[in-house]
């Protein structure tokens, strides 16, 4: 009697763990699914952003051409979240000086196509940055779940791994603020 209760406690208890790691882990997979929404976002704004920025500042094409190439490694970098950051934070830098190339344009500046770019760009970013937190939020926590004591036991034998922070180098993601004020 007293082993079938032993038992039965073990048994809940161990589908009590493997039902958190589960849904730990399914908090980390909405967290990348969200993270690839808004990176996705990104790389479909930026061929237009491109585009208006070529018609005035047409000898930029070393710029346009590393932003194309970089934008094209970012998407194939996939779901490996440390490729993925690497890929990103190097597309940014390229995305930055293309901001500000904008500086030297005031008619460029001007244009209300160009502005509303930059703001969803701007809001893209932003959304990512949440996204990002998010997800490496639930990483965290799923992390600490499987080294922990007595879950670290059900995952290794479910096949339950740590997951991968999502880090992009916050320097080089940073848009550039540019102003459309008055010129100083």
């Amino acid at each position: 009697m007293i082993l079938t209760l032993i038992a039965i406690a073990l048994l809940a208890g161990l589908v009590v763990v493997y039902n958190m790691l589960v849904g730990k882990r399914q908090m980390v997979r909405n967290g990348w699914a969200d993270i690839d929404v808004q990176l996705k976002r990104r790389a479909n704004l930026i061929p237009s952003l491109m585009e208006t920025v070529k018609g005035y500042a047409a000898h930029e094409r070393q710029l346009f051409q590393e932003v194309t190439e970089k934008r094209s490694q970012a998407q194939q970098a996939g779901d490996d979240a440390r490729a993925r950051g690497a890929a990103e934070s190097a597309l940014s830098q390229p995305i930055g000086r293309l901001m500000a190339v904008a500086e030297a344009y005031p008619d460029l500046k001007a244009s209300e196509n160009f502005r509303q770019l930059q703001d969803e760009l701007s809001d893209t970013e932003n959304k990512i940055e949440m996204a990002r937190r998010f997800y490496n939020g639930a990483v965290r926590e799923l992390n600490t779940l499987v080294e922990s004591f007595p879950a670290s036991l059900v995952a290794g034998v479910f096949g339950f791994r740590q997951a991968t922070f999502f880090e992009v180098e916050t320097s080089d993601r940073a848009v550039p603020e540019v102003g459309f004020g008055d010129g100083r």
